[in-house]
């Protein structure tokens, strides 16, 4: 959380969902995906919530802000077995830009990217 923006939904007082957004965000080198973009991570739903469009909200939610924060192209990574997570960003417009292996997990991750209707500082984009 203190390395972005974190954004919650709560209801009665209790946390049901989350995104954190950053941008631009620092890729590593050799990270599949353009320096400069805007990042979100934690996109999570509590299940009792889900399929009632919290997730979406959450990720319009995160695209509108890097969008404002002045970025048109947005990156998430999620582990390559999670087969309906990546279905479901794709399905949202997301496209496969690589993969990648964090120090700090034991999985592979498949790396999307979207590009932004938005305009504003892309990849390659000199203002």
């Amino acid at each position: 959380m203190s390395k972005g923006e974190c954004w919650t939904a709560l209801r009665a007082g209790g946390l049901v969902g989350t995104v954190t957004v950053t941008a631009p965000y620092g890729a590593p080198e050799g990270y599949p995906a353009p320096a400069g973009a805007g990042l979100f991570w934690q996109l999570a739903v509590d299940p009792e919530y889900r399929a009632m469009g919290l997730g979406q909200w959450l990720l319009t939610l995160a695209e509108e802000r890097i969008g404002a924060l002045g970025f048109s192209q947005v990156v998430i990574d999620t582990s390559a077995e999670a087969v309906d997570m990546i279905g479901w960003y794709r399905r949202r417009g997301y496209m496969s830009v690589g993969r990648w292996r964090w120090r700090v997990t034991n999985y592979e991750s498949v790396v999307l990217m979207k590009e932004l209707r938005t305009g504003g500082r892309g990849f390659g984009d000199s203002s």
